[in-house]
């Protein structure tokens, strides 16, 4: 079942000569990985953040749940409908690895006493431990620190997870690490996972592979 549909989207940046996204329709569905590849300039990024509500395609509508993104708020979606894991992590320094967690969900309105047995389940399920939860997150490897940026991810209950890159830091262990956690949560909780990557690891993984070219989407 999709959940996340283009609708024949195009943006174009200010003077430039051409749409960096061109005419793009597609139906990303429940319980798959996609991984999004292509050359630099082909339009990943602005499509990324397109399916993220940060831009707004010049023309066509992107569409979650039957509804456009034009229609909706988009803090409340960027929020509590969608969330991103980044090559650099960006987890908060000066909090541990549990308040990271904790925070997404007390924007949302869950009190802290609340939100510390959650942030630890989903901890625990992508194999970080007690004593990790307490530190920093200067303290801990790479591949460490983008589990718990997942683990952040899941947070807010949101079905769509929208990499950027999420392996670029990480070593050939770790990568499949990723790898696997992102798949798990695609096939067995119904996840939507879009990754936008230059990993060929990552690409032949994924369920569906596609491939941007001077704005466009096709098949890998």
């Amino acid at each position: 079942m999709s959940i996340l549909n283009l609708e024949n989207i195009s943006y174009r940046y200010k003077n430039a000569q051409r749409a960096a996204v061109a005419g793009i329709t597609y139906a990303f569905e429940e319980g798959k990985v996609y991984a999004i590849v292509g050359p630099s300039g082909s339009g990943k990024s602005t499509l990324l953040s397109l399916l993220a509500g940060l831009d707004h395609p010049t023309e066509g509508n992107v569409v979650f749940d039957g509804d456009s993104l034009a229609e909706l708020n988009l803090d409340r979606y960027r929020r509590e409908c969608i969330s991103m894991i980044f090559q650099a992590f960006h987890l908060f320094p000066l909090m541990t690895v549990m308040e990271n967690v904790c925070f997404p969900m007390e924007l949302c309105g869950i009190y802290p006493k609340d939100a510390r047995p959650r942030a630890k389940a989903l901890l625990d399920s992508v194999g970080i431990t007690k004593e990790q939860m307490d530190r920093f997150p200067s303290k801990l490897s790479g591949g460490e620190r983008q589990r718990v940026a997942i683990a952040r991810s899941l947070a807010s209950g949101a079905k769509i997870i929208l990499g950027d890159e999420p392996t670029g830091n990480l070593d050939g262990a770790n990568t499949q690490n990723i790898i696997d956690i992102l798949s798990g949560l695609a096939h067995e909780k119904r996840y939507c996972v879009i990754i936008v990557t230059h990993d060929i690891e990552v690409a032949e993984a994924a369920d569906v592979a596609l491939r941007m070219k001077d704005g466009e989407l096709r098949n890998s």
